[in-house]
């Protein structure tokens, strides 16, 4: 079951160091965001490894440049 947090307390897990592995990979199980704002918001957005369909989003894109890249060539 998805649970639906406010704004603020979707700030307060991406400030909390607890949920970067390495301080740099996001992974918060309790978010269900597969794309999150960087704890600076101006940098852009990244990954919440601890949501499955990041891997498939992940894979996606390889796929793609891969399929790419043998057309090209």
């Amino acid at each position: 079951m998805k649970t639906s947090f406010d704004q603020f307390e979707n700030d307060r897990m991406i400030q909390n160091p607890e949920n970067y592995k390495w301080g740099i990979f996001y992974f918060n199980r309790k978010d269900h965001r597969i794309l999150v704002p960087k704890r600076i918001n101006m940098m852009g957005w990244t990954l919440n490894f601890a949501n499955i369909y990041t891997y498939f989003l992940l894979l996606g894109i390889i796929g793609i440049g891969l399929i790419y890249g043998m057309l090209v060539n």
